[in-house]
Order: structure tokens, then C-alpha cells, then sequence
């Protein structure tokens, strides 16, 4: 499920088992210094991911480097999202996306809850599909195909249609 074009990936997610993953299903990967450390980016979809670790959030001094270093991703890419990994999710990890959710409420942050390499690599490449621009169009054509198919098929439609003959 290739989707096209070179995903740019941060030179730190270089051994990442999503990457690995990503490489597997035929990505092209392009690692780079110059990106927000943990990142991941569609150029063609015109999204961006940033996989976070729970843990990295238990310790208050690291914590503080994550939420800037999050804010910076967001502060850079319209179209972001945080895949937020954790085996398990109990009460303590449930509060702290929570947490997360309240700091970025009204940003462009999207948070998504994964448990391992398989769940973000599934994440990231439905997202990337379908908002790559041939795809997106696609869609679009779609919907506006079966809108016009109910609307035409509409008893309510014929009802309105004869009833404006009538009053002509």
C-alpha cells in the first residue's frame, strides 16, 4: 500500500520499528537531521506524524522537552498528529492523553492512542491515503456521483419537482 512519493523520516527513528515496518511495505524513506526529532512526513499527503512513547512523559524534566518539542511540530505542520504509544493503556495513560488533549485543545493536533509499531504504521498510511491529492479527488467524485443518484431517486424530489410543475 505504497503512497507514493518519498516519506521523510527523522534521522533519530533511524532503527524505529514503525520505520522498519514502513520499509517493509514498500515506502521510500528519507531520513533527515533537519526535521523535528521523532517525525514523519507525507509530502504528498501534506501531513505529519510525531510518534511519542508514554514513558517518555514520566520524567517531569523530559516532559517539559517533549511538550516543546511537540509544540514545535505543531508550530510547523498544519496537518499533525501525535501517535501517542503505549502497550498498555490504564488510568494512568488514559490521564496523561488527557492531559496531552488539554494542552493542544484548539491547535491543529491530532492525537492518536497506538499500541505498538503495527498499530502506528496502520494509522499513518490510512491517514496518507486518504488525503493524497489523486485520492482525496477520487472520493469527492464519489460522493458527488451517489449525492446526485439519492437526490435524483428522492421520492421527496419527484414530490417537489410536481408540485413546481403544478404551480407553473
Amino acid at each position: 500500500m505504497a503512497t507514493g512519493g518519498a516519506v521523510i523520516v527523522s534521522a533519530a527513528l533511524q532503527h524505529h520499528e514503525a520505520i522498519l515496518s514502513l520499509s517493509n511495505q514498500h515506502q521510500r524513506i528519507r531520513f533527515s537531521d533537519s526535521v523535528v526529532t521523532g517525525s514523519i512526513i507525507f509530502p504528498l499527503s501534506g501531513i505529519a506524524f510525531i510518534i511519542v512513547e508514554i514513558q517518555d512523559f514520566c520524567n517531569n524534566s523530559a516532559e517539559t522537552k517533549l511538550i516543546d518539542r511537540i509544540e514545535q511540530f505543531v508550530r510547523i505542520h498544519r496537518n499533525s498528529f501525535l501517535l501517542l504509544a503505549a502497550a498498555l493503556y490504564g488510568p494512568i495513560e488514559w490521564e496523561l492523553l488527557f492531559k496531552i488533549q488539554q494542552r493542544f485543545l484548539g491547535s491543529n493536533l491530532r492525537i492518536i492512542p497506538a499500541h505498538n509499531a503495527g498499530d502506528i504504521v496502520k494509522s499513518m498510511l490510512t491517514i496518507a491515503k486518504v488525503t493524497c491529492k489523486p485520492h482525496v479527488d477520487s472520493v469527492r467524485d464519489r460522493i458527488a456521483m451517489i449525492r446526485a443518484q439519492v437526490i435524483e431517486r428522492s421520492p421527496v424530489w419527484e414530490m417537489l419537482h410536481k408540485r413546481q410543475i403544478n404551480d407553473a
